[in-house]
Formats: C-alpha cells, structure tokens, sequence
C-alpha cells in the first residue's frame, strides 16, 4: 500500500465525521466503540520515523472476529488472533501461526478490581480466556487468567499466566503523529509463559485503544520485571499514525 493511498485513507477517516473528541459515557459503550472489531478496520503504528506494525480487524460473524498483526510489506500476516463475544465478555479462543493454531484452554481464571487486591470474582476453568469487558464500566478492573496453549498440528503444549488491568475511558496520551484529540481505555498486561524455559515473564506493556480509531493508539513496553501496577521506564513505544476501513 503506497504512501498516498494511506494519506488519502487517514484523511477519509478524518474528515468522514469522526467525534473522537466526544466525551465518554462509561457504562453505556461497548468495548466495540473502541477496538473496532466488528468493523472491517485497521491501522499502522510508528516507532519514530519507522512503520512498527500493522492491524486489521476481519469480522466473521456478529459473534467472532479475528485481529491480524504484522509486517505491512508483508500483508497479510500469517499470525491473527480469534475473538468472541459472549455475553458482557471478549473472549479469546486462540490464534493461527505458521500454518496451525494455538488455542487457548483456562484453568485458573477471575476478576477484580482495578489495583487486583479486592474480591475476586472467579469464572469456570476450561474453555476460552476471558479477555476484556463489553460493556466499559466506569471504573478500572483487573483480570487474572493461568491456563495451557495446545499446538493443534502438534498436540504440544505450554503453560502460560495472563495478567491484565484496564482502565475506564480518559483522554489519550499526546500522540505525536496527529493533533487529533480522541478517548482512550488503556490496558496494561503482563505476559509471562514456559515455552523453552521455567515459567517467566516475556512482556510488559501498555496499549491505549482509542474510540472510532482503534488499536494501538499507543503502545509502551516496560521491562518484564517490573510489576503490572508500577511498571516502570518505558523501554519501547510506538504510536498509531493512520487508520482505515477496508
């Protein structure tokens, strides 16, 4: 996709009635308003001067959606991830890599709320992860989930811990490639698995997903031993520069 072409795509964007600048009304939007992932969306981020990556959301039913991620000279990429409303939950089932998929199984699975030190509010082990919340509440939560990743060409497997905190809508963080101002609910999670070694975290990171716009407004990676409440310097980041519908 050439240079212009993504101008011209920004600007439709843009100038096509967006109000990202709309106040937020926690409660009564949908994680959809933000993510965009019942729309045919996507959107590159940039690491200064460099395209880091690019997203893509292909809706497959009113359920289900898949998320690629990758290289945009090298599009598409072999790597998208499977989500699933159900209910008041995104789910995520797996994901497809190198010709198989990966899927996800829980066996320790809650919630809580935002500083992940209050009740704990437990869902049945088995089955997909749940992801994040539908409908965006007004205050922050955590979410906890250790469970397995099963090699369906292979039938390998590894252990994996999923920690996640989201917060409830605010402004986004100055980006620098746009003067737009739009609202954010950010995610901050900590990746940690045994794929090749002992169980250790692999990634610490900030996202904020921007309403009308969609994933990785920014993106922020910490130093994976640092704690998901206080993760500390920011090794890595990356900012979102255009966004279009396909």
């Amino acid at each position: 996709m050439t240079r212009r072409v993504l101008i011209t795509l920004a600007l439709t964007i843009l100038l096509g009635g967006i109000t990202a600048s709309a106040p937020a009304r926690a409660g009564t939007e949908t994680y959809g308003d933000y993510s965009r992932m019942f729309t045919r969306s996507a959107g590159q981020y940039w690491a200064g001067a460099q395209v880091a990556g690019q997203w893509a959301w292909s809706p497959a039913s009113p359920s289900e959606s898949w998320v690629s991620w990758g290289d945009p000279k090298a599009w598409p990429p072999s790597y998208r991830e499977k989500f699933v409303l159900a209910g008041d939950w995104v789910l995520v089932d797996g994901w497809a890599d190198n010709g198989t998929y990966y899927k996800l199984s829980t066996t320790t699975e809650w919630t809580a709320t935002g500083s992940c030190t209050g009740a704990r509010t437990a869902f049945p082990p088995g089955g997909a992860q749940h992801y994040v919340r539908w409908t965006v509440p007004p205050t922050g939560y955590c979410m906890f989930t250790e469970g397995t990743i099963t090699e369906q060409s292979s039938g390998n497997m590894i252990r994996y811990r999923h920690e996640q905190i989201w917060s409830p809508p605010s402004p986004c963080p100055a980006n620098p490639n746009t003067t737009v101002k739009a609202t954010c609910v950010k995610q901050t999670e900590r990746w940690s698995d045994d794929n090749g070694s002992p169980m250790a975290p692999r990634l610490l990171r900030d996202a904020w997903i921007a309403k009308c716009f969609g994933m990785a407004w920014s993106v922020q990676n910490h130093p994976v031993t640092a704690t998901l409440t206080s993760p500390g310097p920011v090794t890595w980041r990356a900012d979102g520069r255009y966004w279009w519908g396909w």
